[in-house]
């Protein structure tokens, strides 16, 4: 066998390749256009759950700066003089908002988060539901 020239690409390797063993005709093109489809989905899922992390994220920087305010806004009522009772009266409506707050957030910051998974896998689901229909299509042209 003759030495071929080392400037020959790949995809010239390949397409000879092909034809020495008799292969059909391989549409390379489509092979890169697929494999790039493929790509372009996984930067969207990764974009896609990048945006959910800075949203849980910012999010989270809220609720702790409601609760910082709300404990400075407590300790303020604490300063006032006042009898037992009223002091153990604030404690107590503070516990039972804090319990109340720490629930909302933690729910809001499950659902954030939910919503930002299914996101990503969604635009994953999608192309992988393309690929399987281009992969039927190209077999049923052979």
């Amino acid at each position: 066998m003759a030495k071929q020239p080392e400037s020959d690409s790949f995809m010239d390797m390949f397409g000879r390749f092909g034809r020495d063993l008799k292969v059909p005709n391989v549409d390379v093109e489509a092979i890169l256009a697929h494999h790039r489809k493929n790509l372009e989905a996984l930067e969207k899922s990764a974009r896609a759950g990048a945006a959910g992390a800075t949203s849980l994220l910012s999010r989270q920087r809220e609720m702790l700066q409601d609760t910082l305010r709300e404990v400075a806004d407590m300790a303020q009522g604490y300063r006032t003089p006042g009898n037992p009772q009223e002091i153990m009266a604030k404690q107590t409506e503070f516990a039972k908002k804090s319990f109340e707050a720490a629930l909302k957030n933690a729910g809001e910051v499950a659902e954030l988060a939910r919503k930002s998974g299914t996101e990503s896998i969604d635009i994953l689901r999608a192309r992988i539901k393309e690929a399987m229909e281009e992969i039927r299509a190209g077999y049923g042209q052979k």
